[in-house]
């Protein structure tokens, strides 16, 4: 087997002799196996579906989006013209070098510990674990907002749940609702995410050919009207936050049908749904109505509707921005406990991390996640968009480096799909998003860098721990011998 977290890659395979199986990495490490793999015994695929185009979409759609829901703020802080050039130029900045990065090493790597692995191969297992660490805390925390945003756009018409002890029974038990659909499967997780995605995005259809007569595009022109100035922190973590997560993906490539194929299509058609579905509600918004622009904040949409089209479009995008959440958290939660799968079938993580439950999902990575998620859903709003944005950045410019790293290091790899640059090129491609990760640190405050940097110590931390516990042999720690050749 080679190594790619030694120094150097041996073109050699090791070939055991007799009928003995070849001898396992150590722990922790990423290998490429040149030579045929090992037929997974029929235990390990029993009762397992895979995920194809369309539901693959779909879950990218709410990994990143979800509709427009949270992109108001864009309007409050920075005014229509503003709020629009950066739904188109934002994308050519982060979105699309991000979903390109995704495909290249989503389909090189197709298992799922996704950008785990990729940066293990590139520097090296320690710092693969720092990128699962950060990547996993940023998800949570993510998806800690998500119960809290449904109960927001429903607590209009249940004011019993607006807060006090209603509100955190709500959480809980929304909470562990949806975390028992992510245990019942991940194909009952997909086909969820395709209903909501349309349920969704259709009364934004509505609403945008309804307001048509109403247009008038001087409008769009306006920046930051009857405001001091433009809030570039809230502005820039707002386009950040709802255009990033490309890469999330990547923790379920092993769960898809041929994802060297499947992959790069999915991201190329969920980037066209999510662009669109943010541009064009816009537009219809600040086109159709006289601009209120401290009144463009969460749940503003439901508002426009009712305005536009009545009072019954109105309530259709609060429902439809209810059940975006809950789209947004299957689908992150799967991300997250798959990851979580992947870096103990790669022996970072206790082998009970690796366990699926009769449905193929990670039961213990779910319950994990989801725990994750409860603790943190006492944060507010912002706080959870500017930590969640910050320990994103960390891991962002890891997988940047590993990607470079790659080409640079393995330019005769196997890469099914392949961003027709070279290095050079490569590196010219993540200079954009890495200035504007400096931009988004930079508009960060002091609470929100401290809660980053203490996160990130504790992953520099936890490693060696976790090391030391292997060694002792309190916890067992295991390379999965069943996982797919990385590079034929």
């Amino acid at each position: 087997m080679t190594d790619l977290s030694s120094s150097s890659l041996r073109s050699e395979p090791q070939k055991p002799t007799g009928n003995s199986p070849p001898p396992p990495p150590p722990p922790g490490h990423v290998t490429i196996s040149l030579t045929p793999p090992s037929p997974t015994p029929p235990s390990a695929t029993t009762n397992l579906r895979k995920i194809s185009l369309l539901p693959l979409i779909f879950l990218i759609f709410h990994e990143v989006s979800g509709g427009p829901f949270g992109i108001e703020d864009t309007v409050k802080a920075a005014g229509p013209l503003l709020s629009i050039l950066g739904l188109i130029i934002f994308p050519f900045i982060w979105s699309i070098p991000e979903a390109l990065i995704t495909a290249e090493m989503g389909t090189m790597f197709p298992e799922n510990g996704g950008y785990v692995v990729w940066v293990s191969s590139a520097l090296g297992p320690y710092w693969g674990f720092q990128q699962g660490w950060v990547k996993w805390l940023s998800g949570v925390i993510d998806n800690a907002l998500y119960p809290i945003l449904f109960l927001d756009y429903l607590q209009s018409g249940l004011p019993v749940i607006s807060s006090g002890l209603p509100r955190v029974a709500s959480v809980i038990t929304l909470t562990f609702a949806l975390t028992y659909l992510n245990y019942r499967g991940l194909s009952v997780v997909g086909v969820a995410a395709v209903m909501i995605g349309v349920f969704s995005i259709l009364p934004f259809v509505v609403m945008c050919l309804v307001s048509i007569p109403k247009v008038e595009p001087l409008r769009w022109l306006v920046v930051s009207e009857k405001m001091k100035g433009v809030d570039f922190g809230l502005y820039l973590n707002t386009l950040f936050w709802n255009l990033n997560y490309w890469d999330s993906i990547s923790t379920l490539s092993g769960e898809v049908v041929s994802p060297s194929e499947t992959l790069p299509k999915a991201l190329f058609y969920a980037l066209l749904l999510v662009v669109l579905s943010y541009i064009f509600p816009v537009l219809s918004g600040t086109g159709a109505l006289p601009l209120d622009q401290r009144r463009w904040t969460d749940g503003y949409f439901a508002e426009i509707g009712k305005v536009i089209g009545g009072g019954w479009l109105g309530w259709w995008i609060r429902a439809a921005a209810a059940a975006s959440n809950m789209g947004m958290f299957l689908a992150e939660m799967s991300s997250d406990s798959f990851q979580l799968l992947g870096m103990a079938e790669r022996g970072m993580l206790p082998e009970v991390f690796a366990k699926r439950s009769r449905y193929g999902t990670p039961w213990v990575g779910i319950l994990f996640s989801a725990s994750g998620v409860v603790v943190l859903s006492w944060l507010s709003f912002e706080e959870i968009v500017a930590a969640e944005n910050l320990l994103y950045c960390f891991g962002m410019v890891l997988e940047f480096v590993a990607f470079v790293r790659l080409r640079v290091k393995y330019p005769a790899a196997s890469r099914p799909f392949k961003i027709p640059v070279g290095v050079l090129g490569s590196v010219i491609m993540c200079v954009p998003p890495t200035v504007l990760i400096g931009f988004i640190a930079a508009f960060s405050d002091l609470k929100v860098a401290g809660v980053g940097l203490v996160a990130v110590v504790v992953g520099l931390v936890l490693q060696p721990c976790l090391k030391k516990v292997e060694k002792k042999g309190w916890l067992k720690f295991s390379v999965s011998s069943h996982l797919p050749d990385l590079m034929t």
